[in-house]
């Protein structure tokens, strides 16, 4: 089989979980924040998601039945869902989770995920409350402060290095013990 260079950089659709109907999700959103396809756990979920918004994260809640058959089908919902409501897009399905934030980075939002994912199916209360307490933890360690500090003290090591470096060389370049006098060796004649 050949594949195509065309075939291979071509970006993939957007492909959304099986019977969900975006402005069916848009419309049960603009209630109170949160969509569930079956009903199931909405006013406990409600509660969670204006939890959220009272900590200053705009959260809307989407929980689909099953699993999808890729999990990124799970982000593709929350990015289409988060072109109309703005803020924090949650999408739990049984084991996975899906987001999308025009405000919190994405490295932030996956960090919450990590200890939302795998509650099971029936349990996306447990996993919203989770994902959000997340989220209203302070900041842990900054990486690019850190990153920064490192190279910094890089730079300075290496700057010091070439500093001592370059005096020992001007030390060695001055003769040592060169005495002074007339030429004459001792030779007779």
């Amino acid at each position: 089989m050949t594949v195509t260079q065309t075939s291979v950089f071509t970006p993939m659709a957007a492909e959304l979980p099986p019977n969900v109907d975006i402005a069916t999700i848009d419309a049960d959103l603009a209630q109170d924040h949160v969509a569930t396809l079956t009903g199931k756990d909405e006013p406990a979920l409600a509660e969670i998601a204006a939890d959220a918004r009272a900590h200053g994260i705009p959260l809307s809640i989407v929980v689909v039945p099953g699993n999808p058959g890729h999990d990124s089908s799970l982000r593709d919902l929350a990015t289409e869902v988060g072109k109309t409501q703005h803020g924090t897009v949650v999408v739990f399905s049984d084991d996975w989770i899906g987001t999308y934030s025009d405000s919190i980075t994405r490295s932030r939002l996956e960090w919450a995920e990590d200890k939302a994912k795998y509650q099971g199916g029936g349990h996306s209360v447990q996993a919203a409350r989770i994902f959000v307490d997340r989220l209203e933890q302070p900041e842990g360690t900054s990486w690019t402060a850190i990153t920064v500090v490192l190279l910094v003290g890089l730079v300075a090591a290496i700057g010091g290095l070439y500093w001592v470096k370059s005096r020992r060389a001007a030390e060695e370049s001055v003769p040592v013990g060169v005495s002074e006098g007339t030429g004459d060796r001792g030779v007779t004649g």
